[in-house]
């Protein structure tokens, strides 16, 4: 008797687990990204358009689209600017020059470089003043690895691996730091940082963790839900380093994943003989996109959605000194929390805020460390 209660057991659990959506939180939209989209929202209403960007405000083709709908013009280099237009530097950072040529040419510039990027180019700052070679690991052609490159131009060298460490030229191997692109997972930076202490035993570490604590976040929380699912649907721009990032940190837990921009590049073989599919999203993605594909699978009897939580983010940045340093949500990136009888919270960590498109506990804004 007990013998078949279990195995009714095992198959009531079997049945329970198809169809299943595992939602990651956090995921998706981080306070750089919320802060720097806004900003560009918050430009156009006090000056009108056309309000130029410089590179992509966040890599998301979704956001840059909607953005340009508002009356966004992005550029790749300020050049292309008007003389006296307004411009907006992106939430990636920029190089020193590329700020003082943009004012030399009288353009009304506002900085959304994200807060914790700009802590980096600080870092960078320190280390060179002290008589430091830095080694910035990062992915070579990044819009953040070349404004942290031009911080101190000649002085920091870009390490893309352990495979390139054997190249590095320092001018004094025992005056040597290593500072990180913020997008990176903890677990790629390290390995580079050993083996460049391999190389150079006196290296010295960044003075704070420069991964973004989002990025660790969302790194976390896909680790969790790709234990248990058949499949990860991870949704970002191909751009995106910190969404290509979770795709490669699910995979590396064991799941197939694939990136992609919207539902509509969801291919159904995918889903095979799956039971379980994960969900999350990068941190420039927005969550009318990851709400879109929710409903896709639904609609493919995916209907019953969990979501795990792997910690709580209660951070938001105040805009630019340039339009007032209050906090404000952006609309473009506004959250949505899921709701509905299908979805479900485990650890009962339930997210419910007052306002659409504001984080929990975004009240409390930091206003330091912006450029």
């Amino acid at each position: 008797m007990r013998s078949s209660r279990s195995k009714d057991q095992a198959d009531v659990e079997a049945v329970m687990k198809k169809g299943r959506v595992l939602l990651a939180a956090p995921r998706g939209c981080c306070a750089g990204v919320d802060r720097a989209v806004s900003a560009v929202e918050r430009a156009l209403e006090l000056h009108g358009a056309p309000v130029y960007v410089r590179k992509q405000i966040v890599h998301n083709s979704y956001v840059v689209a909607a953005l340009q709908k508002r009356g966004a013009v992005f550029v790749e280099e300020t050049d292309e600017v008007p003389e006296g237009a307004v411009v907006v530097l992106s939430a990636h950072g920029v190089a020193p020059a590329v700020r003082a040529h943009a004012r030399q040419r009288g353009l009304r510039v506002i900085d959304a470089t994200c807060p914790l990027v700009t802590k980096v180019h600080r870092e960078a700052g320190r280390f060179a003043d002290a008589g430091y070679d830095v080694l910035l690991i990062g992915q070579p052609g990044h819009d953040e690895v070349a404004g942290t490159l031009g911080q101190v131009p000649g002085r920091i060298h870009l390490v893309s691996g352990p495979g390139n460490v054997a190249a590095v030229k320092v001018r004094d191997p025992a005056k040597v730091a290593w500072l990180s692109q913020t997008t990176l997972s903890v677990d790629e930076a390290l390995a580079t940082a050993s083996a460049l202490r391999e190389r150079f035993p006196q290296l010295l570490d960044p003075p704070s963790d420069d991964i973004c604590f989002a990025a660790q976040n969302r790194q976390a929380a896909v680790k969790r839900i790709a234990a248990e699912s058949g499949l990860v649907v991870v949704v970002g721009s191909v751009n995106s380093h910190n969404s290509t990032r979770l795709v490669e940190v699910a995979r590396e837990a064991g799941a197939p994943a694939h990136l992609v921009d919207h539902a509509g590049e969801i291919d159904e073989s995918w889903l095979g003989c799956v039971e379980t599919v994960g969900v999350t999203s990068g941190a420039s993605a927005p969550e009318i996109l990851v709400q879109d594909v929710l409903a896709w699978l639904g609609e493919r009897g995916f209907d019953r959605v969990e979501q795990i939580w792997a910690t709580q983010e209660n951070v938001s940045f105040a805009l630019p000194r340039e339009l007032g340093r209050q906090y404000r949500a952006s609309q473009t990136m506004a959250h949505a929390v899921p709701a509905g009888e299908r979805l479900t919270e485990r650890e009962g960590l339930v997210v419910e805020p007052a306002d659409p498109g504001v984080i929990s506990g975004a009240g409390q804004s930091l206003t330091g460390g912006v450029a």
